[in-house]
């Protein structure tokens, strides 16, 4: 990454934009990392081609629609559309040469495991047999050749589907310098693995062919009469975005069914073609898409995404992998036979995927058998497609009880898959809202009512991800039980606002966006900035995804020239620029790229020595702050605190994973002196961070 060395040169802010593509940087590097197991590396190359996959379909082609209108106002950062774009392009060219030089390696290492990615021509005679007959009998009988002339114009190609580009002869004609070109496309089948695998030989574990390099070594087989002179490999992005006014729509979920459907035709946004693609070929696309300056010719399969699938292809590579995680059951609910009764006692913290997120699945099953239990509301923005969850819900349901499910229709790219969440949950009887106009509800939160001796009891799970069990096991996320009647209060008046008229309450303890949390954060921020002023103890450490907020990078400055010491861990984007003498010099921002997604959203104020912390669903970014529905809850009870401050300890002491960012937005890995601390496989040993610290003291060392 090209950086300016003058300080004095630089804005204040980092833009956002260039700042995530530095974090997909991050995340190539460990593919490049000679200590990342093999198979992880190719994870990890695959994550990088879908992160960027989904950058372009939605901010560059944001950026695009603000440049073709016109638009030329500076961001904060003091770019420009047009200037941003340019900038945008140069560098993704650079990273995706990377890629492709980090995927050739990673070929070569797995072919000396016995685990090959070939072309046809490199397969065996008994390779090719199999290869052929899967091409026969599997994969021609759905293709479908799509010739474009005067009678059959361009199809409908479809956001990131891999398409074949054709250019034929006739037979009669072929040889012929002067022969007329013919143009078809054909799709290859999204329903069909990527890498077909063939028979292995001798002590070799697995070995594959890309299904185009099938389809390509078979396509006559489409163009009877016709001759090839050409097939090559092309990718169309689109733009993704749903742009709803949901002010206008009677049935939100229709509309959104439209948009959905509509997306297909969005405007392009950047063409992939396989290098070599023949003139006539790239010149049919180019003149269908008008599109231009974003035309990327790639020496290599396009859509390297598929490479995440491939760990679960092959068997026995135990040392190609990282060792397997097993998430305990929490141990606070293991002496009891009923979850209720341990909450109704203490407050439970869980750390996921260190432990299990099956606890979280049992505590809405218990109470949807549980006979005193009323209602069960809950808010749903990306769901498993198994999930058990949902079916307990069903079930509740359909026994009688009040369900009320806040499930969000325009959670991007899960969109369809929520909309038949949605129907079915209506169907079992569940009472479903779709959350407020021109909001997204993104806030983790679980409410059971029971009717108890005492009378009617409040149970409460706030988390920081998603009520979803397969992103579970590979995101790092916390959830909250509690029976605090101040939060189920707030929880009520929350559910209250989503589903019915009410208007946003000023809360006991819970702060929700988009009404409190910004004036709330940035309240917390200017009491440490005080309280250094006067000399008391003074401390913010914040763990998020995302730092692109204005107004709370700047609040944050302010703290920093006041003394206070700041620690922000973030893992993906982030404006603010650490270390700049007169402005933040106190501040340090570390983000850890590892085997488990970072996802957790943790806070820590020393409030003069009374220290608070949070768990919340919103990063700071203004989109969360201002036009989501999230909530940052206090963690009250001392143990749970101690064990939050323990989790955030241990990303503090990372030395293996951490990246530390300097003042010119480079990044930088700290020098290790000792033996390295990777916090996710210290977090895999529970009593790490389940162990209560001093309560004095809570960020003293061990």
């Amino acid at each position: 990454m090209k950086t300016e060395d003058n300080l004095q040169e630089l804005t204040r802010y980092i833009n956002r934009d260039l700042s995530w593509i530095e974090f997909n940087r991050r995340v190539l590097e460990e593919a490049q990392d000679k200590e990342t197991p093999l198979l992880e590396k190719a994870k990890f190359l695959g994550i990088t081609s879908t992160n960027l996959d989904e950058f372009m379909s939605v901010r560059v082609a944001g950026l695009l629609d603000l440049q073709k209108s016109g638009y030329n106002k500076k961001d904060f950062s003091g770019y420009a559309p047009a200037s941003l774009l340019r900038r945008i392009f140069k560098r993704t060219t650079g990273f995706v040469t990377e890629q492709y030089k980090v995927y050739k390696d990673i070929v070569r290492q797995l072919s000396k495991h016995g685990i090959r990615i070939h072309s046809y021509n490199e397969l065996s005679q008994t390779q090719q047999k199999a290869a052929n007959q899967i091409y026969h009998q599997i994969v021609y009988p759905v293709l479908t050749p799509m010739a474009i002339d005067q009678a059959r114009p361009f199809p409908l190609i479809t956001s990131l589907g891999l398409y074949l580009a054709v250019v034929l002869v006739r037979n009669t004609d072929a040889g012929k310098e002067d022969a007329q070109l013919h143009f078809a496309i054909v799709r290859v089948p999204a329903n069909f693995s990527r890498l077909v695998q063939v028979p292995s030989r001798g002590a070799s574990k697995a070995h594959f062919i890309f299904l185009e390099e099938l389809m390509k070594e078979h396509i006559v087989t489409l163009f009877n009469g016709y001759t090839p002179v050409s097939v090559h490999a092309f990718r169309l992005t689109r733009n993704s975005d749903l742009t709803l006014d949901e002010r206008a729509a009677e049935d939100l979920l229709e509309e959104i069914e439209k948009e959905v459907r509509r997306r297909r035709w969005g405007t392009p946004v950047r063409l992939e073609v396989e290098k070599g693609i023949h003139p006539y070929a790239l010149e049919q696309l180019i003149e269908e898409f008008e599109i231009s300056g974003s035309v990327f010719e790639i020496e290599g399969p396009l859509d390297l995404g598929c490479l995440t699938k491939l760990p679960d292809l092959i068997h026995d590579n135990a040392p190609l992998k990282y060792p397997e995680v097993q998430p305990a059951y929490p141990q606070e609910f293991l002496e009891e036979d009923s979850m209720f009764d341990v909450i109704r006692r203490q407050d439970v913290l869980l750390y996921h995927p260190y432990e299990s997120f099956e606890a979280v699945n049992d505590f809405v099953i218990e109470a949807a058998e549980d006979p005193y239990v009323l209602a069960i509301k809950i808010t749903l923005y990306r769901v498993s497609g198994n999930s058990l969850l949902v079916r307990a819900l069903e079930r509740a349901a359909e026994d009688g009880k009040q369900v009320t499910v806040a499930l969000e229709l325009k959670a991007r790219f899960d969109e369809e898959r929520n909309i038949a969440w949605a129907k079915r949950l209506e169907k079992a009887g569940c009472h479903v809202v779709y959350g407020l106009v021109g909001l997204k509800t993104h806030a983790k939160v679980t409410q059971i009512i029971r009717q108890e001796e005492e009378g009617l009891r409040r149970y409460m799970h706030v988390g920081t991800g998603n009520y979803n069990e397969n992103t579970a096991r590979l995101y790092t996320d916390v959830g909250l039980f509690t029976s605090d009647a101040e939060i189920g209060e707030d929880v009520s008046s929350l559910f209250n606002e989503i589903t019915g008229y009410s208007s946003a309450p000023k809360m006991n303890q819970l702060i929700a966006a988009p009404t409190y949390l910004s004036e709330e954060l940035a309240h917390l921020i200017m009491r440490e900035t005080l309280n250094a002023r006067q000399g008391k103890p003074a401390r913010i450490i914040a763990k998020v995804n995302s730092l692109s907020n204005q107004e709370i990078i700047d609040h944050l400055y302010e703290a920093s020239q006041a003394g206070v010491k700041i620690d922000l861990i973030i893992r993906g984007v982030c404006c603010l620029r650490p270390g700049v003498p007169g402005l933040s010099e106190t501040i340090t921002v570390r983000s850890i790229i590892d085997r488990f997604l970072e996802h957790s959203r943790l806070f820590y104020f020393e409030n003069g020595g009374a220290p608070e912390a949070y768990l919340s669903s919103a990063d700071w970014m203004t989109r969360n702050l201002t036009r989501r529905v999230e909530v940052m809850c206090p963690v009250r009870n001392t143990h749970t605190r101690d064990t939050l401050f323990n989790i955030l300890k241990l990303h503090l002491k990372d030395s293996a994973k951490a990246r530390h960012l300097q003042a010119n937005g480079s990044f930088t890995r700290p020098e290790i002196k000792t033996t390295s601390f990777r916090s996710q496989f210290e977090a895999a040993r529970i009593k790490s961070w389940k162990k209560v610290v001093k309560k004095t003291d809570p960020l003293s060392k061990d």
